[in-house]
């Protein structure tokens, strides 16, 4: 089994990924000049102070004041050294510690008698993250080869088509954000499906189940937002919005939906195909039956899955309301309800893609019983 896995192509197949993935961390390890902005090398570290901090509500923290020293990696004073200073606590929520050996931003980088100063601004990132780029595609391409390669190009063409979007709807600055994000969610499913499963019964199956289910799913949504009038819907909760939250919500709302959907819906027609592929004759009533046992099962686990999700992000939120003195349900009300309502709708894009992709995948490979 072992050699029949290592076959020389893919020997070569590691070789040439060995060789780029260490390129690629060495370059991101030396390519400080490639930045405009001022990076530093911390040398030496030092704890000058520590200092006990109480709030109202009894939350008790301790902060210190680092003193680094640290060399230029580029610009106009690169190989200089000079001091900064940086103050970080226990709970590090919006600030860090430095140790010697990390590369970090420098801002207000300027000469104030004859000495540097400079502010640090976090760390320098890029390696590690190249190097989870790599191991991710070495994956990828050893475990899956051509399937991987096409899993990984339809997130990269995805990535883009989402800048895009971004961009297109910043210079529209907001005004057919939902218009924008369902067409792009039409072009996400076909170009990843497309990709994955290749233009087939297979892709055209699970295409129409997850574009049906996910805008169903939010149709029905938003009638019972219109019914309850939207009582206990908190938009203002959503950090950093520079646009009305509300179809920045429903947009959010929508591609989380779709994900869920369509990989639900990927399963199904997978087993229904595989079942084709094992008995021709089966019938289309057969299949849709498969399919729906098969959507029973994985129907409660992806649901559970989706709900734990949006609700591990808000997490860390929830702490820091009720560590303030903040009820159950304020912190439920203005950090959780959101993720919650997401939950709820993507439960139900779910359930509904389970009746439809069976329908789909029998309708299309199934095969017409003879009267």
């Amino acid at each position: 089994m072992i050699k029949q896995y290592w076959t020389k192509q893919r020997i070569w197949l590691l070789i040439f990924l060995m060789v780029v993935g260490i390129g690629a961390l060495l370059f991101t390890s030396h390519n400080e000049q490639f930045y405009q902005q001022p990076i530093a090398k911390v040398i030496s570290e030092k704890t000058m102070s520590k200092q006990r901090v109480k709030d109202q509500f009894d939350n008790v923290d301790h902060q210190y004041n680092q003193q680094l020293q640290v060399k230029l990696m580029n610009g106009k004073y690169c190989g200089q050294k000079l001091t900064v200073q940086n103050t970080y606590s226990d709970s590090q929520p919006m600030d860090q510690r430095y140790r010697v050996g990390n590369e970090v931003f420098l801002t207000q980088l300027r000469k104030r008698g004859g000495k540097l100063t400079a502010n640090v601004n976090g760390y320098k990132r890029d390696t590690v993250i190249v190097f989870l780029l790599w191991l991710v595609v070495l994956m990828l391409l050893l475990l899956m080869r051509r399937s991987g390669m096409f899993a990984f190009l339809s997130v990269v063409i995805n990535a883009l088509l989402f800048i895009i979007a971004i961009e297109i709807d910043l210079k529209q600055n907001g005004q057919h954000i939902m218009l924008l994000f369902s067409v792009l969610a039409i072009i996400f499913t076909f170009i990843s499906l497309l990709l994955v499963l290749g233009f087939s019964k297979r892709m055209l199956a699970t295409f129409a189940a997850t574009v049906i289910g996910t805008f169903v799913a939010l149709g029905v949504s938003m009638l019972v937002f219109m019914w309850t009038h939207e009582r206990g819907i908190y938009y203002e909760s959503m950090e950093y919005v520079t646009q009305v939250p509300r179809p920045l919500f429903l947009a959010e709302t929508l591609l989380g939906s779709l994900g869920a959907v369509m990989d639900e819906s990927s399963d199904i027609i997978a087993t229904l195909f595989e079942l084709k592929q094992l008995n021709p004759a089966v019938t289309r009533k057969q299949l849709f039956i498969s399919g729906r046992n098969v959507g029973k099962s994985i129907m409660g686990p992806l649901i559970n899955v989706l709900f734990l999700i949006f609700m591990v992000d808000t997490f860390t939120g929830s702490l820091l309301y009720i560590k303030n003195g903040n009820s159950w349900g304020y912190t439920y009300a203005m950090n959780m309800s959101l993720g919650t309502i997401q939950s709820l709708i993507s439960g139900i894009g779910i359930v509904l893609s389970v009746p439809l992709v069976s329908l789909f995948g029998a309708l299309l490979l199934g095969k017409k019983v003879q009267r």
